[in-house]
C-alpha cells in the first residue's frame, strides 16, 4: 500500500475518486462535442470547424489525463502527482509483452487482408516529414488518454473487481466515452460505425490489463499500447481488426487466467510510495531499478 509521512497504510486516492473523474472526463469531452452537435453555426463561427487537429477536439481527448491530474492534486497534492507521473518509468515486464506490442501491427494487416485493401489503398502521406509528422501527432493525442483509463481508472476498479471485471467494465466505459465523435463529421470515428468500435473497446481493455498488471501499474506500456492502436502507419482494417482482436483478447484471457479471475496480484494503487534511496515503488510495493 501507500505509505503516507506519519508511516500509516493508506490509498492517497480514495475509491470513491472514481465517480468525480468520470464525471469530469465525460462533462468535458461531451460538454464540448454537445456544443458542436447542438450548436453547429455557432461553434464553428466561434471557433472554427472542428476536426481531429482542432484545438477543441484535442482538450476533449485529453479529458481523461485532465481529470487523473485533478483528482490526484486534490487527494495527493503536487508531491503525490510527481509520484504518478513516476509510473513512467516503469517498463520492465516479461519480454513477452514486447513482442506483443511489436506484433500488434500484424492484427491491422491481417484485417486489411480480409477487408480486400491490403495492396490497394495508396500511402496516406506524400512525404517524409508529413509521415513523420503524423506519428509524432498521433503520438501527443490518444495515448494522452492513459494517463486516466489505465493509470486511475483501472487501480481503482481493480480494488472493488477481478481484473476481469474491471477490463470489462472500463472497456464499456472507455467505448461509450468516444460516441459524441461518432456524431460529428469532421472527426477521425464519423467514418466509423459505433457498435463494432465499442466491442473493439472492451477486447482492448481485456488485453492491455494483464499488460497493466504484469507492469506492476506501468503508465509507460499503456502508452506505447494505445500509440499502436492508432499509429498512421498502419492499413485502414476497420471493423475487421476488431476480430482479430477479439482473438488476441481471449488467447490472453485464457493465459493469463489465473492473474485475470483473480484479485491478488492485481495493480490498485494509484500514487507510489517512494523507497529508501528516492527510486520509485511499482505499484506491488517493490523497488522499480
Amino acid at each position: 500500500m501507500d505509505i503516507d509521512s506519519a508511516g500509516a497504510h493508506r490509498y492517497p486516492v480514495p475509491l470513491i475518486a472514481l465517480v468525480p473523474f468520470l464525471l469530469i472526463t465525460f462533462g468535458l469531452s461531451w460538454g464540448i462535442l454537445a456544443l458542436y452537435i447542438l450548436l453547429p453555426g455557432a461553434m464553428t463561427a466561434m471557433f472554427g470547424q472542428l476536426s481531429g487537429h482542432h484545438p477543441l477536439f484535442i482538450l476533449a481527448v485529453w479529458s481523461p489525463a485532465i481529470a487523473a491530474f485533478i483528482i490526484i492534486i486534490r487527494h495527493a497534492g503536487l508531491a503525490g502527482l510527481r509520484r504518478y507521473l513516476s509510473r513512467l518509468l516503469l517498463w520492465r515486464c516479461p519480454p513477452v509483452w514486447y513482442a506483443f506490442l511489436l506484433g500488434m501491427p500484424l492484427l491491422f494487416y491481417a484485417g486489411a487482408a480480409v477487408k480486400g485493401n491490403l495492396f490497394t489503398e495508396p500511402v496516406p502521406f506524400a512525404s517524409l516529414p508529413a509521415l513523420m509528422s503524423a506519428i509524432a501527432f498521433t503520438l501527443i493525442l490518444g495515448p494522452m488518454e492513459e494517463f486516466g483509463w489505465r493509470g486511475l481508472a483501472l487501480p481503482l476498479l481493480q480494488r472493488r473487481f477481478a481484473p476481469i471485471w474491471a477490463s470489462l467494465i472500463l472497456g464499456g466505459i472507455w467505448g461509450i466515452w468516444h460516441l459524441p465523435a461518432f456524431l460529428l463529421s469532421g472527426t477521425p470515428q464519423s467514418a466509423w460505425s459505433f457498435t463494432p468500435f465499442l466491442l473493439g473497446s472492451v477486447a482492448l481493455s481485456l488485453i492491455v490489463t494483464p499488460l497493466f498488471n504484469a507492469s506492476r501499474g506501468s503508465i509507460l506500456l499503456p502508452f506505447l499500447f494505445h500509440w499502436q492502436l492508432i499509429n498512421p502507419i498502419w492499413p485502414d482494417a476497420q471493423p475487421y481488426d476488431i476480430v482479430f482482436f477479439w482473438v488476441a483478447a481471449l488467447v490472453i484471457v485464457v493465459l493469463n487466467r489465473k492473474a485475470m479471475f483473480r484479485k491478488a496480484r492485481a495493480v490498485t494503487q494509484v500514487v507510489p510510495a517512494v523507497a529508501r534511496g528516492g527510486l520509485p515503488q511499482d505499484l506491488t510495493g517493490e523497488t522499480n531499478p
